[in-house]
Formats: structure tokens, sequence, C-alpha cells
């Protein structure tokens, strides 16, 4: 498979026909598009750094569409042991993944210490996101955006008040290619399947 991502020719070898794995592939081409669309680079330990030291996630555009990537992200994250506190206007007053969907960031508990937003939102609707956000979770160090979404403007507001800046990037993908749950090229499981 080969893709032009910003000028850059994107060679992406997959198995033989016979063998061929979507999962591996399209996987593979999605890990590399975000890695080199993204304004920025994040080293291994960084990332490490960040997903060590984060114990609840405030996930806003979580979905109860078990097939869509916000569903399986945040579900894979509550498995892995982070507290997962879905934000959805849709889906309010539900439960996913032993918590309450809250409607919005400031209705979540004063009591729940949020270490990171993870953002499923088009990039253009992320700027009052971030500054609703640093401006109720005092404890907040991490503003994640999912792959696809990037903006610059909600990026510096988050770093003036200190808080670290990931774009471009899917949490559960960095947690299973930095602690060893990927294999072969670093996404040929042998399962297609948005469950665990």
């Amino acid at each position: 498979m080969e893709a032009w991502v910003r000028n850059t020719r994107v060679s992406l070898h997959c198995p033989s026909f016979r063998d061929w794995r979507p999962d591996f592939c399209s996987g593979a081409f999605l890990f590399l598009q975000g890695v080199l669309t993204s304004g920025m680079s994040y080293t291994d330990e960084h990332l490490k750094q960040i997903l060590h030291r984060t114990k609840t996630i405030a996930c806003v555009g979580v979905s109860m569409n078990s097939v869509r990537p916000s569903y399986f992200v945040a579900r894979y994250l509550s498995l892995k042991g982070f507290r997962v506190i879905p934000v959805n206007p849709g889906h309010a007053g539900k439960r996913l993944f032993g918590e309450e969907i809250r409607a919005g960031l400031a209705d979540i508990p004063d009591n729940i210490r949020i270490d990171m937003v993870d953002i499923f939102r088009r990039s253009e609707h992320v700027p009052p996101i971030v500054e609703q956000a640093v401006d109720i979770f005092p404890d907040l160090k991490t503003v994640w955006m999912q792959i696809g979404v990037e903006n610059d403007e909600a990026a510096r507001m988050a770093e003036d008040r200190g808080v670290q800046v990931v774009m471009n990037r899917c949490p559960k993908i960095e947690y299973q290619r930095l602690f060893g749950e990927l294999r072969m090229g670093g996404f040929n499981t042998g399962v297609i399947s948005s469950k665990l």
C-alpha cells in the first residue's frame, strides 16, 4: 500500500494477498498518517510518562455504539485500569463502563480528580472544551486530542496553564505500542474486531 502524506511517500508492506489482513494494513496506515501529519512530535518516554501518571480520564464525545472508535478506545482504557468518565450530552444519565455519562465537563463531580481530557470532537470544536477543562479541573495534567484532531489555539491555551498537550494521537494505540501489546509491525493481532 502506498500513499502520500504531506508530500512524503509512505509505503506499507502488507503481507501477500493470500495472507492480507485489514487490521495490519489499515491500522498501520492510520498510525503512520497520524505520526507524519502531526505538527508536533512526541518521544516515547514523554508519552509513557503521561500514560503512567494518568489515573482518571474524561472522555469527551464518547459514543455508546460499540463499533465507534470513541467507544472501543474508552472501553480499552477502562479495562487497562484507567477510570474513564464518559462525556456526551446525547447520552447523559446513562451508564457506560461503570460510570454515569455526563452531559459536559462541568457536570463531573468535584470529588473526581481528572488527570486527562481525551477529545473525540472535530478540531474546530476543541477550544471551548479545553478552555473549560483548564478552568474547572485544578489537577488536569494532559489534554489529548485523538487522531485527526489538532487545534493549535487550544494547545497554546492548555500549555499556557501548564497542561501538556498531545494532538493527533490515540492513547489506546500509544498504550499498546509502548507497553508491548502490538505485534508483527505494530498492529497485526490476527483479530479484526472493535472489541477486546
